[in-house]
């Protein structure tokens, strides 16, 4: 009975540490299980949380809201009253209205009198132009700029024209350095890769090239007609007169106190540019600096006069090109 006993007790002793193995394995897988979800909850939940906070915008106040469109107001106001006048223009490219407004040129060939002259800049690059030289020498010289185009075949027509009309010495600069568009995809890249500071220094190696005697008038439309203003400002004391066709003009009081040249600028009411506003604002400007200035408004769109507009309007483009013959007369009179 002893030794009977004795086993059994063994066997339940045996028993009860084998349960207490098991129930703490049991536990210990509990404890596992509950602590792994656990972490990676509350891992998630702050990856959650993190997330919410980066992404989710904060709710600005209505007098914030207000500040920080009054800001790009006020910033897009000042960049536009800080950019030069050719600035101005040059970001009418990313217009596309502005660029569609423009209709590509028709091919055209032009065999005329004139030749292709290079003269030096100051930093000794070339400079081109199509010049034309009367019969008779004269010191009455007319630089014509083209339009967004480049120095094109129509514009190297319309610089004969003048020539033989007005018996003048004429130049047609290029400012793009022989590149000329045909597209208005290409004639946009162009506008805006013109530097000012290059087409000064094509102005300054042209106006050497005629010498000092030389009486300086300019003329030309769209992007021609704000450097048609610039080049008089820039020749000084020998500029004599100064045509705009509806360019941007320089509204700078300082530099249009320089100016020592009428200045006749041909504006369209329709143009949604260089606007009636803009040319009035303009015509304010002249006569506060105490220059002469006349303005013609056509009710006509931009572009309405361009020597390579396809479709430009006969009758008030003839009407304004009379308008300057006698314009440039007078300055050379």
């Amino acid at each position: 009975m002893s030794r009977y006993f004795a086993a059994s007790l063994y066997a339940l002793v045996a028993i009860g540490l084998e349960a207490d193995r098991t129930i703490q394995q049991h536990q210990n897988l509990v404890s596992e299980s509950d602590d792994r979800p656990r972490t990676v909850t509350q891992h998630l939940s702050k990856q959650a949380t993190k997330r919410s906070v980066s992404v989710a915008p904060s709710t600005p106040t209505t007098q914030q809201t207000k500040s920080c469109c009054s800001l790009e107001e006020t910033d897009n106001a000042d960049n536009q009253s800080s950019q030069s006048a050719t600035a101005q223009f040059a970001a009418l490219t990313h217009d596309r209205s502005f660029v569609n407004k423009h209709e590509e040129p028709l091919p055209f060939v032009f065999e005329g009198k004139g030749a292709t002259v290079t003269v030096k800049a100051a930093d000794g690059t070339d400079c081109s132009g199509y010049e034309i030289k009367p019969a008779k020498a004269t010191n009455n010289v007319i630089f014509v700029i083209h339009e967004w185009w480049g120095l094109n075949d129509y514009i190297k027509k319309e610089a004969e024209t003048l020539s033989a009309e007005l018996g003048a010495r004429v130049i047609a600069l290029d400012l793009y350095d022989g590149k000329v568009a045909t597209t208005r995809e290409d004639a946009g890249k162009y506008m805006q890769a013109n530097k000012p500071e290059r087409s000064k220094a094509i102005i300054a190696a042209f106006q050497k090239y005629v010498g000092t005697e030389a009486k300086i008038a300019t003329v030309g439309w769209c992007f021609g007609g704000g450097w048609s203003h610039q080049a008089s400002l820039a020749v000084g004391k020998q500029a004599v007169g100064c045509v705009i066709y509806y360019g941007m003009p320089e509204m700078d009081a300082a530099k249009l106190s320089a100016m020592n040249a009428p200045t006749l600028g041909i504006f369209a009411k329709q143009d949604k540019w260089i606007t009636p506003e803009v040319a009035s604002k303009f015509e304010a400007a002249t006569k506060a600096a105490g220059k002469s200035v006349e303005i013609k408004i056509y009710d006509a769109d931009h572009a309405f006069a361009n020597p390579s507009n396809p479709k430009f309007q006969k009758e008030m483009a003839e009407e304004a090109h009379k308008m300057v013959l006698a314009f440039f007369k007078k300055c050379f009179a």
